[in-house]
């Protein structure tokens, strides 16, 4: 089973949601989630925010952030993923930023990326170093997002079945 088809059904086994906010990978975050048969039961949406004030002010990423040290950041990742999900009104979200490449942008080298993920456990983000050309730095920015993404709700699941239950009688909280 793929990442996305994985995704999609641990998402539905939850009845969680989930919002997509890309800039380096443009919409391919989503292209790959919409071609699972029925992920209309928990993609809320997406938003390709590809220019730096975009990122501001439909995903809520702080301004100040953005201007001191550009769109290509760790916590530029992390606020795209928690915002779209705020936005959206998501449990969960994705967000995806870098340098496609050919050449370096924003002070970055080509092939630079950060990648990360939003849930009610928490937000995790992932640095990647890609080489290729475009279309390989997007495809392979478009996997380690939902691998990381499988990653998290495989650890939801984990701590799920972890969790005592409920004494008899008694409502689970």
């Amino acid at each position: 089973m793929r990442a996305a088809e994985r995704v999609v059904a641990a998402l539905e086994a939850r009845g969680a949601t989930l919002a997509v906010a890309e800039s380096l990978t443009g919409g391919e975050v989503s292209a790959a989630l919409v071609a699972v048969p029925g992920v209309s039961a928990v993609l809320r949406g997406a938003v390709v925010a590809y220019a730096t004030d975009l990122k501001a002010g439909l995903l809520g990423v702080d301004g100040d952030l953005l201007a001191g040290h550009g769109p290509v950041h760790p916590e530029v990742a992390r606020q795209m993923a928690a915002g779209v999900a705020r936005r959206l009104g998501a449990s969960h979200g994705v967000g995806t930023t870098g340098v496609a490449g050919p050449g370096p942008a924003d002070g970055q080298p080509a092939g630079a990326a950060f990648v990360a993920v939003h849930g009610p456990s928490g937000t995790r983000v992932r640095h990647l170093t890609l080489a290729g050309p475009r279309p390989a730095v997007r495809a392979a920015a478009t996997g380690a997002v939902l691998a990381l993404l499988d990653a998290l709700l495989e650890d939801e699941r984990a701590a799920d079945r972890r969790a005592p239950a409920p004494a008899p009688g008694r409502p689970a909280p």
